[in-house]
């Protein structure tokens, strides 16, 4: 939307980093059965940048579950121009996530 955009029309880097941890927690907060938070955003590439109209799509896999935490990989694809459409990839991301408690204390992930 126009109020995530810069006086270039391109949108805001923290308005796609906001996107990613969301997109990036569904996986981890189901793995973990319960509550989770990000603990470290451990690489972040903002490979193009992002205008108003383009349709965003996010895709997380998981890149490795440990004790207590759970590393995910999102790409981030643009559907541009309708008339003439292309998809590009714009950003990619590790992000980190550990199992809280109801304290917000570091918990087992339950096995499988």
């Amino acid at each position: 939307m126009p109020a995530d955009s810069n006086a270039n029309g391109d949108i805001f880097g923290g308005w796609i980093m906001a996107q990613v941890d969301l997109a990036g927690a569904v996986l981890p907060a189901r793995i973990a059965k319960g509550r989770i938070a990000t603990v470290a955003v451990n690489q972040f590439v903002f490979k193009q940048p992002v205008s108003i109209g383009d349709l965003l799509s996010f895709y997380a896999r998981i890149e490795r579950v440990g004790t207590t935490s759970i590393t995910v990989h999102v790409e981030v694809f643009a559907e541009r121009n309708p008339a003439d459409l292309h998809v590009v990839k714009v950003t990619e991301a590790n992000l980190t996530y550990v199992a809280i408690d109801h304290e917000g204390q570091p918990r087992q992930i339950p096995k499988p």
